[in-house]
């Protein structure tokens, strides 16, 4: 089947890659010339893991193709997907802006009958809009379709391939049939396909990540119990994690929920709400106690170095909003980060994949180191903010080596409390009480 890709981001790059490897031809369109011309050139501009091998094999075998022409990206396909970016707009509701702008431009150029699909994640009602704009201009019949990603960064391509479920907003048969076969080969292992009604689709997306944020941010709550009552939160997370009404996944505590997906999508949902008239208070909670959990840790090291944070060196591991990915968007680590220089700190950090953007966001105003061990020298103390492998079982006789004293503030509670106590740090994490 012919396929256009509208947008190169994230999602479209994962998207069209995944589509050409079950056999489709796939055209991935970006106003970007140089972006265009890495790809073409099988230069990948993301960190996707496993996503580079089908990339360079799609490619090779010209399944793949790139254009900066929106004609010639859409010449023929029965498919048009639609992966733009959605930003925060001024009211907090998702921009639609670049899917509205396509959206028009398709009207004028679309020759024969296609799907044009709203993959990106946007408001209800997008769909409404997006045939609205194509409308204006067009003289051929079309359908539109909303079809929601759900790719948790860094195993994209297996929740991609193999899906646990496939959700579409669809009107009429005739475009009902054209997905069925697009996605008839990512459904061998029996999970389901989801057809529904347009804006019940739109707002699953949303509902989807509002929940699972809703639900670590509980534990996160949880948590700061735990430091008060004297608990565990790791005791109490297995506690309830195996009550299968409540399952074990998006119950860890940390600091705070990060990326391009939950933050945003949390806020274009209760800015929607508002407009229909209906204040989200569970999500509005959820936004409040997000603020407060990103500097947990900053208030443990003040009330640590009682004197004073200025002057203090921190040695910080991980820079990305999770492991397996060099997206720093709303990442906890920035807010730590800014916390700290505002405080009088310094900061020397390490990610395996992210400083090339962390680089870009803060220039000189940190440093960067090019090991985890190396950002430790003649540190006060170490920062643990990503849950990157590398970082579960480190070296702790280089870290006591490098540091000036042995405290370590762990923001995603990589290590155990009764290994801590033996080496002799102080250490303090997430719901657990500190080892001194």
């Amino acid at each position: 089947m012919k396929i256009a890709v509208v947008g190169t981001g994230y999602v479209g790059l994962v998207t069209g890659t995944c589509f050409a490897e079950t056999g489709n031809d796939v055209t991935c369109v970006d106003i970007d010339q140089q972006k265009v011309d890495k790809l073409r050139a099988g230069e990948i501009t993301i960190y996707e893991p496993g996503l580079d091998e089908i990339f360079l094999r799609n490619l090779k075998e010209e399944r793949l193709k790139f254009t900066t022409s929106l004609e010639e990206g859409i010449k023929g396909a029965k498919i048009i997907f639609l992966a733009l970016p959605t930003p925060p707009g001024e009211n907090g509701s998702a921009d639609l802006k670049y899917i509205l702008g396509v959206a028009d431009d398709l009207g004028k150029i679309m020759q024969d009958y296609a799907v044009v699909v709203d993959k990106s994640t946007v408001p209800v009602g997008t769909a409404d809009k997006v045939r609205e704009a194509i409308s204006r201009n067009c003289s051929v019949d079309f359908d539109v379709v909303s079809n929601p990603e759900f790719l948790r960064e860094g195993v994209a391509v297996d929740d991609f391939m193999k899906p646990d479920r496939i959700v579409i907003g669809v009107e009429n048969e005739r475009a009902k049939k054209i997905m069925s076969e697009l996605y008839a080969p990512f459904l061998r292992s029996g999970n389901p396909i989801i057809y529904m009604d347009l804006r019940s689709a739109e707002l699953t997306k949303y509902a989807a990540n509002s929940f699972l944020a809703t639900k670590i941010t509980f534990m996160n709550e949880i948590a700061q119990l735990c430091e008060r009552m004297g608990a565990d939160v790791d005791m109490v997370r297995l506690g309830i994690g195996t009550d299968e009404r409540i399952g074990k996944k998006f119950l860890f505590p940390g600091i705070g929920i990060g990326g391009s997906c939950f933050p945003k999508d949390i806020y274009a949902l209760v800015t929607s709400a508002s407009e229909y008239d209906y204040n989200f208070k569970i999500l509005n909670a959820v936004m409040k106690v997000n603020q407060v959990q990103r500097l947990h840790l900053v208030a443990k090291m003040k009330k640590y170095f009682n004197e004073g944070l200025a002057g203090k060196h921190f040695a910080l591991w991980g820079l990305s909003f999770k492991p397996n990915t060099d997206d720093i968007r709303e990442a906890p680590s920035l807010y730590m980060i800014d916390a700290l220089l505002e405080a009088g700190a310094s900061i020397c950090a390490f990610d395996p994949e992210a400083m090339p953007n962390a680089k870009n966001y803060y220039g000189s105003k940190i440093a960067f180191a090019e090991s985890q061990y190396e950002a430790l020298h003649n540190a006060d103390a170490l920062i643990i903010a990503t849950e990157w492998n590398e970082f579960r079982a480190p070296d702790f006789q280089k870290i006591q080596n490098r540091l000036k004293s042995k405290v370590i503030f762990d923001g995603r509670n990589l290590f155990e409390n009764s290994a801590m106590t033996q080496l002799g740090f102080h250490y303090e994490s997430i719901g657990r009480s500190p080892v001194n």
